[in-house]
């Protein structure tokens, strides 16, 4: 850099770079920085002819002029392709130029500026031809000059975090005081304090828009106003107006500000107000009320507060809708759910909601004017049309179990066997006591003595029962089937050499040729179903095929499942399929009759809400 430095320090030059340093020392704004800071640049570098800085705008946009050398009013446009070349390829660019704007020879360096990998701008400088390694120099003195641009660039992001951390810090308080309360009176009243006491008001106010006029409903440090006042209208029309201009509205106007301030100026000479702020409350698109900020003496708001009060509006806009929701009645969002889809079928960018909806119009049509079948849904288990118990004949114990539920016996084939040892003696002991009785009974006989011969008559008759029932016993110890079937239930393979009570059920049998389904029907419909009507009956073990059935018996008995009465109502089978077993289950459907598919699939809510009507009124 000595070729430039010795260049920089004649004595011309030497005054001008001693009046760019006390301009860049003494720069308050980002404008005069930026212009201090290119004429220093331009001083530190001999033969500069013109030169450009452009910065890239707050948003993230375009690039723009940020200052120019020599003078602001001069037509630079011809380097905009040194720096469009430097932009695009992030790095210090040359481009010579034989018949430049400002004459033969002279060469555009262009060099850009960056923070943090994100090319923010850039600077050209038109200048004299030099050799390469000058021109190096040149490059090397931009790099050291655009430390102080950074520098700028930095404060300013970092003032703009600043601000974006107070305001989102505010915008926090404020939802943090709306949700500490339930109701929407008293989180309105709560954000109202928190806002005065964040912006330096006097005095916030918050209005709700209702049927097409906003109204009044908190101020700040104020638990009761009358709504009467002229102070209240007053502030109701500063609302109008903001919201009719669909922006914030300040009174003494912020700089380069636009929009009508009628309303504003009004509220302050009523109020006594030395500058009065309206923000719109907005939720999800739409306009929910407006906030109104009064200070009676101290600044004007400024653009950083309207924005602050701006974005707290949009923040506290879908807290206080839902606490407004909350609290409404049935019929206001009912009506309001209406008058949206009205909106929204009135729509020409919505065509399927317009499909959807003829559709569903045309369904109720079907619906209300179409007949259909009309059948009686039940719980159904089959059921054999004959069942037998095979039970203990007497006490006893098991000997041999010979079937099990779900095998087949054919008539006459035994089921189960009981021990007969006890019952063998018992018939030998009896077998005795008949043979002691006719003798002893001979002899009385051969005696002639009549008493004692009626005695033993007697001791004989009672042998010889005993022995009859005895016998009887022992040819009951093989149970046999009373006919072909299937054994329903009944397994005594476990219980080989346990005792059996007299009577008790061992076996229960049903036959295979004839069944009768037992159908539950609800007590809703039990008035539909008559004797004679048929149906379908579909089994969870047939579930292919429906078998037909007609209704013979219904009876009264009901029961009580899953807290519902259901009847029992019995049925005969039109043809019974081979593979149909008893116990199985299904369900079956009572053709009743036609109906409207309306009635069908409503009845069940008629009947109920006739009945809940029954029991409420009086």
């Amino acid at each position: 850099m000595s070729t430039v430095t010795q260049a920089a320090i004649g004595a011309p030059q030497q005054g001008a770079a001693a009046h760019a340093w006390g301009q860049f020392a003494a720069a308050a704004s980002r404008e005069s920085f930026c212009n201090a800071w290119l004429a220093l640049q331009c001083s530190m570098v001999s033969d500069v002819q013109a030169a450009l800085l452009l910065l890239r705008e707050d948003d993230g946009g375009a690039y723009v002029p940020a200052a120019t050398w020599p003078d602001a009013r001069r037509d630079l446009s011809y380097l905009g392709a040194a720096a469009e070349q430097a932009l695009v390829q992030q790095r210090g660019v040359v481009l010579r130029s034989e018949a430049s704007a400002a004459g033969a020879g002279r060469v555009h360096v262009a060099f850009p500026l960056q923070m943090d990998a994100l090319v923010m701008g850039a600077v050209v400088l038109d200048l004299a031809a030099r050799p390469e390694p000058l021109l190096q120099d040149v490059l090397r003195a931009l790099l050291w000059g655009a430390g102080w641009l950074e520098a700028l660039l930095r404060r300013q992001q970092s003032r703009r975090d600043g601000e974006l951390l107070e305001r989102a810090a505010t915008g926090l308080d404020l939802i943090h005081a709306a949700q500490e309360h339930g109701d929407f009176e008293p989180a309105a009243i709560a954000v109202v304090n928190e806002l005065a006491s964040k912006m330096v008001a006097d005095r916030v106010s918050l209005g709700i828009t209702r049927r097409g006029r906003i109204e009044l409903r908190a101020m700040s440090r104020t638990a009761w106003f009358d709504r009467q006042t002229q102070l209240v209208e007053t502030i109701e029309n500063a609302m109008e107006e903001a919201l009719d201009q669909e922006a914030a509205v300040a009174y003494p106007p912020a700089p380069q500000a636009r929009g009508v301030l009628v309303a504003q100026r009004e509220l302050a000479a009523r109020a006594a107000a030395a500058a009065v702020l309206t923000v719109p409350l907005t939720s999800r698109g739409k306009v929910l009320g407006a906030i109104t900020l009064e200070r009676n003496q101290g600044p004007a708001f400024d653009a950083v507060a309207i924005d602050l009060c701006r974005v707290a509006g949009e923040l506290l806009g879908p807290v206080l809708e839902a606490k407004l929701e909350a609290r409404r009645w049935l019929a206001g969002r009912a009506f309001e759910k209406l008058e949206q889809w009205r909106s929204d079928l009135a729509d020409p960018r919505r065509p399927a909601l317009k499909l959807a909806a003829l559709a569903a119009v045309l369904l109720v049509a079907f619906l209300a004017t179409a007949n259909g079948v009309f059948r009686v849904t039940a719980k159904t288990l089959l059921e054999g049309s004959l069942q037998r118990a095979a039970v203990a004949p007497f006490q006893g114990y098991v000997a041999e179990a010979l079937v099990r539920a779900g095998d087949r016996v054919r008539k006459g084939q035994a089921l189960a066997v009981l021990d007969d040892r006890d019952l063998r003696l018992e018939r030998a002991r009896w077998q005795s006591e008949r043979e002691q009785a006719e003798r002893k009974y001979r002899d009385a006989l051969a005696k002639h003595d009549r008493a004692s011969s009626r005695i033993l008559a007697a001791q004989l008759a009672q042998a010889e029962a005993q022995l009859a029932l005895t016998e009887e016993k022992l040819s009951r110890t093989q149970l046999l089937a009373p006919f072909d079937g299937v054994v329903v239930s009944g397994d005594l393979s476990q219980l080989l050499g346990a005792p059996v009570e007299q009577g008790k059920v061992l076996f229960e049998l049903a036959p295979l040729d004839a069944y009768r389904v037992i159908l539950q029907v609800d007590e809703r419909d039990i008035a539909y179903v008559a004797l004679g009507e048929r149906g379908e009956l579909a089994l969870a073990g047939l579930t292919g095929a429906s078998i037909p059935f007609t209704v013979k018996a219904i009876t009264s008995v009901s029961t009580a499942q899953e807290g519902r009465n259901f009847f029992r109502v019995e049925a005969e089978l039109g043809e019974a399929p081979a593979q149909l077993r008893p116990g199985m289950e299904g369900v079956g459907k009572i053709i009743v009759g036609e109906r409207r598919l309306a009635w069908i699939w409503t009845r069940n809510f008629w009947n109920w809400l006739r009945l809940g009507l029954w029991a409420w009124l009086p």
